[in-house]
């Protein structure tokens, strides 16, 4: 699946991912973002990688805040805009 979201005033989001078992498998998260340290992009990566796609949108942005050094710095996104990404994606896979 994939899905894109562009930051008001920001930047590109986008999101790979294939879904097993109601869980995100193969999460990929990219775009033209800044990310500080660039290392945080594995956490931020995993941060979904096996979680119910039913779970909200809250807990779906705390969990990428969770995984993530809390000194990272998100530059032109958030974790809500990654989760704008992913529901667009599940959206699309939908329609």
């Amino acid at each position: 699946m994939h899905g894109e979201y562009k930051t008001p005033g920001g930047k590109l989001v986008v999101v790979d991912f294939d879904i097993v078992d109601g869980r995100f498998k193969n999460m990929v998260i990219s775009g033209d973002f800044f990310l500080y340290p660039e290392e945080e992009l594995g956490p931020l990566t995993n941060a979904l990688e096996g979680v119910d796609v039913e779970l909200d949108d809250e807990s779906f942005a705390e969990r990428i805040r969770m995984d993530i050094h809390p000194d990272t710095e998100l530059l032109g996104t958030s974790p809500e805009g990654i989760v704008i990404a992913v529901r667009r994606a599940l959206e699309g896979a939908q329609a």
